[in-house]
């Protein structure tokens, strides 16, 4: 039988990307997005389905799952990359809006993976694949919540990944970095308005906007370049746990894992203090 994907967030950047190339590569694709009205170009493909998950609405996972399993019969691997940033300091960040972010892309995640599951179980087979971050392996100010959230889920991933092998399922964990061709900095920069931070902030505010702003200047890779990373992911036939999808953060990660703690926390206070005037940071 013709394998199937359930990816999340599909409307647009990583999720409409690896979403057209499964497709292309014929796979038979549950194209999931809040707003189905943004999926009409995935709809028109014969091997795609189009329909509408809301990871904070349990019902709407459930109804996807169904009209998925009703039309392919099967979900062999599962994309969660539904998700967004919250940017701005943590003081000026309402307690909503955290819930949110967690919500989102934490419970959200846990949420269509756990109905997920009895399927793939019940078959001895499956892949689950979680959408991280280098915001996942390193913290970054002005993106406290946001990197908090892909830290918990890449705890997460690592740990089922643990309990799934015992039932022939495959956890994976895509980490991508800077991206310019995604939804997702849209999303960001409309919740920084909402973030109202103290005043005695906002030298170090201005400093870091400026280090991100240039980031986002620079060429960086696509949605295409990480989708391929997924894909590759979701076909390798081995039990490796974290992909890195672009080469912008490399050295951040290098960095994290293999620097000693103390000269490690010396160079990121270098760069983003208030009074660096040069800094990396990375974002999914």
């Amino acid at each position: 039988m013709t394998s199937t994907v359930l990816i999340t967030g599909a409307s647009s950047g990583f999720g409409r990307a690896t979403a057209q190339l499964f497709a292309a590569q014929g796979w038979n694709v549950i194209a999931s997005m809040r707003n189905i009205a943004n999926g009409d170009e995935l709809a028109s493909l014969s091997n795609v389905i189009v329909t509408r998950l809301d990871v904070q609405d349990t019902v709407s996972v459930e109804e996807t799952i169904n009209a998925g399993m009703a039309r392919f019969g099967q979900i062999d691997v599962l994309i969660n990359n539904a998700g967004f940033g919250l940017f701005g300091v943590f003081e000026g960040t309402s307690s909503a809006k955290i819930r949110e972010q967690f919500d989102v892309n934490l419970f959200g995640a846990m949420e269509v993976t756990r109905q997920v599951l009895p399927h793939m179980r019940q078959r001895k087979s499956g892949v689950v694949i979680n959408v991280s971050s280098g915001a996942g392996v390193f913290g970054l100010p002005m993106l406290s919540i946001y990197t908090s959230s892909k830290f918990a889920l890449e705890g997460f991933s690592e740990s089922l990944s643990y309990e799934l092998a015992s039932q022939g399922i495959v956890v994976k964990i895509v980490e991508p970095g800077g991206v310019i061709s995604t939804g997702f900095g849209a999303r960001s920069a409309s919740e920084v308005a909402q973030v109202c931070a103290p005043a005695d902030y906002n030298a170090f505010i201005s400093h870091t906007a400026e280090v991100f702003e240039g980031l986002r200047e620079q060429s960086l890779s696509t949605s295409e370049d990480v989708a391929r990373v997924i894909f590759d992911a979701a076909n390798d036939g081995t039990g490796r746990l974290r992909y890195l999808a672009t080469h912008d953060i490399e050295s951040m990660v290098r960095a994290r894992r293999e620097t000693e703690e103390e000269s490690y926390m010396a160079m990121m206070r270098e760069r983003f203090g208030p009074c660096a005037c040069n800094g990396d940071g990375f974002n999914h």
